[in-house]
This record gives structure tokens, sequence and C-alpha cells, in this order.
């Protein structure tokens, strides 16, 4: 029986829920990441003893599942595009957005699919924008293979994001502190092919990259679904 399906206990002798659960967890992690998450913590938070969080929650991955759940009530648009590619960009864009502003989400897209309502129907969503286009395993493919691009560009922004905060170093700052031993080894000869990319490379911010990125996904995705069955 999932976290879902379990029915909540009384909320005597103060009140308690799941949605008052979750929201303590989310502000917890918020504040300072999954760490920062613990039955414990939460309970302090809602100021109630431990146990009475158990009547809720059985362990700490279940309130991982809600935090997510809860989480993709922001991704889903309220209101659906008609256009696949639409669908998909939306989708992409407000996830990305949704890690931007609960960091810790990062950590938990991929692995095993969420079974919380909400991302049901964020998943329901996007295989409706692809139902009819192609056969059902090609838009399988399709979508795990755009959500494996998101994911993968929204881990590395937020490790880039992290990494900024431990070292208190800006990319800019951090790309000044390596130049001179990035020019000393460029200036070997042995790297032909990542010199030309550091000195004549286009800078772009992360916001720019992932779009362009997305957009090639997408462009692929067409062309695979335009290409008739063998």
């Amino acid at each position: 029986m999932t976290v879902w399906d379990r029915p909540e206990p009384p909320t005597r002798p103060a009140p308690l829920d799941r949605e008052r659960i979750v929201a303590a967890a989310v502000a917890l992690a918020d504040e300072g990441g999954l760490e920062a998450v613990s039955v414990r913590k939460v309970a302090a938070r809602l100021d109630v003893g431990p146990m009475r969080l158990y009547g809720y929650i059985a362990t700490k991955q279940e309130l991982f599942d809600l935090m997510v759940d809860e989480v993709y009530a922001e991704i889903l648009p309220g209101e659906q595009p008609g256009d696949w590619r639409e669908v998909l960009r939306v989708r992409a864009d407000r996830t990305r957005k949704a890690a931007l502003r609960h960091e810790w989400l990062a950590d938990l897209l991929g692995g095993r699919p969420t079974l919380g309502p909400n991302a049901l129907a964020v998943g329901e969503a996007t295989l409706a924008a692809l139902d009819g286009l192609a056969d059902l395993d090609t838009v399988v493919r399709a979508v795990e293979t755009v959500s494996a691009y998101v994911t993968g560009a929204i881990r590395r922004e937020i490790a880039d994001l992290r990494a900024e905060r431990a070292t208190g170093l800006s990319e800019r700052d951090w790309q000044r502190a390596s130049g001179p031993h990035l020019k000393k080894m460029l200036d070997t000869g042995r790297f032909p092919e990542l010199a030309k990319f550091v000195y004549d490379g286009t800078d772009v911010d992360a916001e720019v990259s992932f779009a362009t990125g997305l957009d090639w996904i997408l462009d692929a995705v067409a062309a695979k679904l335009a290409r008739p069955p063998a």
C-alpha cells in the first residue's frame, strides 16, 4: 500500500495532516537541502512529537515521495498547450524553474517514477500530447529521451550553483582563477580542440544553454515521430 492509499489517522490531540507535514518538510529542504529533512526535524517544525508523524508516513522515503509530488503541482500548467512540442517544452521549462526554487528536487529526479496524483497528472498530460503520433513504444522512448535531457541539464545547473556557494566564486571568478593553469596546459599544443572551444566558443548562460539543447532534442524526437514504422 502506498502512502497515498493509506488513510490518515485522526487529527487529535493537535491538528495535523499530511499537507502540513509535507509543507514543513519542503520548507526545511528549501532552507538546507535534503539533509535538513528528518522526521524529528519536521516534527520540531510542527511542534509535535516525532511519533505523531509515523501515523502519516512510514519512512523518510515516503516523505520524499510526498515532497516531490507537491512540487509536481508546480510543474503541471493550468492550461495545456495544443502542440506536442510546446507541451514538452513547457514541461521542461517548468521543471527547471521548479528545481531552481527547490534545489533538492534535482537529487530526486529520475529513477523510479513517483506515483502521486500530481506526478501522474503530469505524465498523463505528456503522453496525451503525443497520443496518435506514433506507436506507443516510440512515444514512451521519446518522453524518456526528453526527460533524460531535462534531468541531466538541471542536475548540472544545480551542481554549478552549489559549487559557486561552496567556493564563494562565481562562474566568471572561477574562470579567472583557473585561467593561468588552463592557458599553460593549452599552450602545450596537446589540446587543440579544447583550445578552440576555450578561445573561440560562445559563452551563454544556463537558461539559453538549456533552451538550445532542448530544441535539439525536440528536433530529434520530431524526426523520429515523422519516420514511418518499419
